[in-house]
C-alpha cells in the first residue's frame, strides 16, 4: 500500500449529516486534530506549500483558523495574527461585517495587528459562501497587508465562496472539496 497524506487525511474528515440544521451536511475536522499522525500530516501538507513563499505573517479566522493557523506560523517561524469575532478582542480593533451561510456575524483585528506591506498568508478550515475570509482579507488589508492567499482544509465550492474569493482576485487553496 502507498503512503498518501492527502488521502489519510481526508478519509478522517468526519461527514455529520443533518447539522446544523436538516438538508446540510456538516464537514467535521475534529477526528484529524484528535489523531496526533494526522494533524500533523494536514500541517505538513500546508507547510510544504508554503515554506519557500515569501511570508511574513499568517493571519487564522475564529476559531478553526486558529487550531491550524497557529501550527503552520510556528512551523514556518513566522508570527500569528487572530482575526476574531466582534467583542473578543482586548486592544483597539477595526471591523468588518459579513453574511455567512446562516445569517450575519462581524470580525475583528487588532489596528496594530500588521504592518503595511507585509506579506499574510490567511487561513480557515473551510469555505462555505466566503464571507469569512473575504471580511478577514479586508480587514488584512485596510491595515496595509498584502494577502497572498486565502486558504482552507475544505472548499464547499457549491455554496460559491471560493468563486467569490477568486473574483475579489484573491488566490484560494483548500485541500479537499465536497
Amino acid at each position: 500500500m502507498q503512503y498518501n497524506p492527502v488521502e489519510t487525511v481526508r478519509q478522517s474528515i468526519r461527514s455529520i449529516s443533518d447539522w446544523p440544521k436538516p438538508g446540510v451536511t456538516f464537514r467535521d475536522i475534529t477526528p484529524v486534530l484528535q489523531d496526533p499522525r494526522c494533524f500533523r500530516m494536514l500541517i505538513d501538507i500546508f507547510v510544504a506549500r508554503y515554506m519557500r513563499q515569501r511570508l511574513d505573517l499568517v493571519a487564522g479566522v475564529d476559531a478553526r483558523g486558529f487550531i491550524i493557523g497557529s501550527v503552520i506560523a510556528y512551523e514556518l517561524n513566522l508570527g500569528f495574527v487572530p482575526i476574531r469575532k466582534k467583542g473578543k478582542l482586548p486592544f483597539e480593533t477595526v471591523g468588518e461585517d459579513y453574511d455567512l451561510e446562516y445569517g450575519s456575524s462581524s470580525v475583528e483585528i487588532h489596528t496594530d495587528a500588521v504592518k503595511p506591506g507585509q506579506r499574510v498568508l490567511l487561513m480557515d478550515d473551510l469555505i462555505a459562501t466566503g464571507g469569512t475570509l473575504l471580511a478577514a482579507s479586508r480587514l488584512l488589508q485596510r491595515l496595509g497587508a498584502n494577502v497572498v492567499e486565502a486558504a482552507a482544509i475544505i472548499d464547499l465550492p457549491e455554496l460559491g465562496g471560493s468563486k467569490l474569493i477568486k473574483e475579489s482576485g484573491l488566490p484560494v487553496h483548500a485541500l479537499y472539496e465536497f
